[in-house]
């Protein structure tokens, strides 16, 4: 149903792909927007261990999500800052493409819990997380990606 990759050397192993899905702290997550045109978006994540799916939170109303009731596939895409040989111009980086479906999640409580499991990726201040969530979770809604497939490959620019 997905494609393979097609430069297998270039292949990063799932626990290479899991690694950046959690330490990662934006990607951009492309719905089925209007008129069959892709909308892409730079969003945080959190890849929750505990059931392997990635976490995003979102207001109540806008393109995306309009987005999501009409067609709940989506790719997200998260890729690593890079890095430079000494001496050379080429951008060496490690991305990583999910493909699945997003659940939309009104429950307050996981709102709360998966928004602070997230804002650790950001600040240790857990009073300004507290206050936070206390003052906006009631505006938040949390999209659920399961991933149907993941796939992630190192590209050394040329």
């Amino acid at each position: 149903m997905f494609r393979e990759l097609l430069r297998k050397k270039n292949e990063l192993s799932m626990e290479e792909c899991i690694c950046i899905l959690k330490t990662e702290k934006r990607g951009v997550l492309s719905v089925c927007g209007d008129n069959g045109y892709p909308y892409g978006m730079p969003m945080n994540h959190f890849y929750n261990e505990e059931d392997s799916k990635i976490y995003f939170h979102c207001g109540k109303s806008g393109h995306r999500l309009d987005s999501l009731k009409k067609d709940d596939k989506v790719s997200f895409c998260v890729y690593d800052e890079g890095y430079r040989n000494p001496g050379q111009w080429q951008l060496n980086i490690k991305s990583v493409i999910v493909f699945g479906r997003v659940k939309i999640i009104d429950d307050q409580k996981k709102i709360a819990d998966i928004t602070e499991k997230l804002s650790y990726k950001f600040t240790q201040d857990y009073e300004y997380i507290k206050t936070e969530i206390e003052k906006y979770a009631h505006k938040t809604l949390l999209l659920e990606l399961t991933p149907e497939h993941i796939c992630g490959k190192a590209v050394e620019e040329s």
